[in-house]
């Protein structure tokens, strides 16, 4: 099926705060006043946000998604990704078999040996060989370390407290300008009680405030758009966007001005293929279905832009945080798909209107 570190979204990084999960929920229950949230889960069926989609088989507490290695030849989306367990921490690791991890009852797999092969691969083929390690319990921008060297990202990961994946790096990113600067792309996407996939029609870039060198990884402002890293440690935070954010309708005329191309044919077009692939793939393992109770989840996609406009997925959050600008609609749409449908307001027959805030995939 291919190697292992290209296995169709093997790891989908879900990161967030459990302040995250804890502020959306507070959102919808202002959002929601026609039927507090918690009247609506007192009754039944009962809807619970993103609560119920429990930790499925292909879902570890690291917070990766492990899907088939049958999809490895039609993923050419997700960057080559592998896990590795600090060696100071006391549960076993097993190292993963053909690429194939065993049940998750089993000890935990450890992909460090893959990860080598590929690095020494790249290497002595004169391959860019540049990979950033992330944590699985990372937030604001921490436990990060981007590196040519190997051995510095085991060690790195080695006196850590937490597993991380080490991905390879994308060297050659699409850059803004003014400023020859890097950007992210945060999409957030709603699954239903039906499994039912909504994109909200707007999105966010998340952009740096430094110029890219490929060379300098000392320099996380000029590689991490983090919105922390870059206010707390940019001289240039706000130069270009307020708030080192720029919105789609920005962003299309960007394009258009700058490429001669639009959003919607360029790169949105690839953002809702990876979305739905990406989902559809892992239904087996986080749909609720099969659940006595109704519930929904909202998901934070990231995608990056290559200099030749290919998408990459990143990472997937499971608690995203939201721009300001955009919570209330993204917050309404919510209630309207997910709560209104099960809990219409009294007098007021169900009405299965898409809400103008999501696309429906």
């Amino acid at each position: 099926p291919g190697r292992p570190g290209r296995t169709a979204l093997r790891h989908v990084y879900l990161r967030g705060a459990r302040r995250e999960q804890q502020r959306l929920r507070r959102g919808l229950a202002a959002a929601a006043r026609h039927r507090p949230l918690e009247e609506a889960q007192a009754r039944q069926p009962q809807v619970q946000p993103d609560a119920g989609r429990e930790e499925p088989a292909a879902l570890r507490e690291i917070g990766l998604i492990k899907t088939s290695p049958d999809l490895a030849e039609s993923c050419t989306w997700f960057p080559e990704s592998y896990v590795i367990y600090p060696t100071n921490l006391k549960t076993p690791v097993a190292p993963a078999q053909n690429g194939i991890h065993p049940p998750i009852h089993s000890s935990r797999t450890d992909e460090r040996e893959f990860f080598l092969a590929s690095y020494n691969r790249k290497k002595e083929e004169g391959e860019g060989n540049v990979w950033i390690a992330k944590s699985s319990a990372g937030a604001k921008g921490e436990g990060i370390l981007i590196s040519s060297e190997a051995s510095e990202l085991l060690d790195f990961i080695d006196n850590q407290g937490q597993v991380h994946v080490i991905q390879k790096y994308l060297e050659h990113p699409l850059l803004l300008e003014p400023g020859h600067r890097k950007f992210d792309i945060r999409s957030w996407v709603l699954v239903d009680h039906q499994y039912n996939i909504y994109l909200y029609k707007e999105g966010v870039l998340r952009t740096a405030s430094e110029p890219y060198h490929v060379d300098n990884f000392q320099d996380k402002t000029c590689h991490l758009t983090n919105h922390c890293i870059q206010k707390e440690y940019s001289k240039n935070y706000g130069k270009y966007e307020e708030g080192n954010e720029m919105f789609f309708e920005e962003f299309n005329k960007y394009l258009i001005s700058a490429l001669n191309i639009t959003l919607e044919s360029s790169i949105l077009l690839q953002i809702k293929h990876i979305i739905r692939s990406c989902l559809m793939s892992v239904e087996p393992a986080i749909s609720t279905r099969h659940l006595p109770y109704q519930s929904f989840q909202l998901f934070g996609f990231d995608f990056m832009v290559d200099e030749e406009l290919k998408v990459w997925l990143i990472e997937v959050n499971g608690a995203p945080a939201c721009a300001q600008k955009l919570y209330a609609e993204l917050c309404q749409g919510i209630v309207d798909i997910a709560i209104s449908s099960v809990f219409p307001p009294p007098d007021v027959e169900p009405q299965h209107v898409q809400p103008a805030a999501f696309i429906k995939l």
